[in-house]
């Protein structure tokens, strides 16, 4: 993402990027140590995103737009709203009632948080981006304090009545993007086997 970022000029077309972690703890660039709790064999990597702790595993889209906002005519805030808006409209495809929560970035249902936002721009570039709990396990979400808030529950859109496979959402979730953000689709490119190194 940052190679792209960095490399990419006024023409480059934006991408979307989406991929399924091996269990990871990600620390923000904000990011306190003290709100991992207990990463036991979960390996604990610090990003260069905004936010603070959050979890990536087996079972949950995580998504990371690649966009020029300047060309898209779009400030941070409207980017992180379409970004929020398209899980609600993904979510609202299965009869889901998700929404926005003041003051505190991500989609949640009832108060638990279905998904995650942590964001960079750099020269009006997005990267990093969502991870969105699909059909995963969740508990080493109890071993932090998820997005830096104790207490807060999580929830995935299996345990919610809808999907469990991340082939059924990612169409959707693509879709919803591509449309908050005025974006044509062309053919998925498959991404070489990455690790997420420190």
């Amino acid at each position: 993402m940052q190679r792209f970022t960095d490399a990419r000029s006024v023409e480059t077309d934006d991408e979307i990027w989406m991929v399924e972690h091996e269990p990871v703890f990600t620390l923000g660039q904000a990011g306190k140590p003290e709100h991992v709790l207990a990463a036991g064999d979960i390996p604990v990597i610090h990003v260069d995103r905004g936010g603070q702790v959050t979890y990536h595993g087996p079972g949950q889209v995580v998504a990371y737009p690649l966009f020029d906002l300047k060309r898209l005519k779009l400030g941070v805030r409207q980017y992180v709203h379409g970004i929020e808006q398209a899980i609600i409209d993904t979510a609202a495809d299965w009869n889901i009632h998700a929404e926005r929560r003041a003051g505190a970035p991500g989609v949640y249902v009832a108060g638990a948080k279905l998904a995650a936002l942590g964001i960079r721009v750099r020269r009006g570039c997005t990267f990093h981006g969502l991870a969105f709990n699909v059909g995963m396990d969740l508990a080493p979400f109890h071993r932090i304090n998820p997005c830096g808030f104790q207490g807060l529950q999580v929830t995935s859109l299996q345990d919610l009545g809808g999907p469990s496979s991340l082939g059924a959402v990612k169409p959707a979730l693509l879709g919803h993007l591509a449309a908050q953000f005025g974006l044509a689709l062309h053919a998925e490119v498959a991404l070489p086997d990455l690790s997420l190194a420190a």
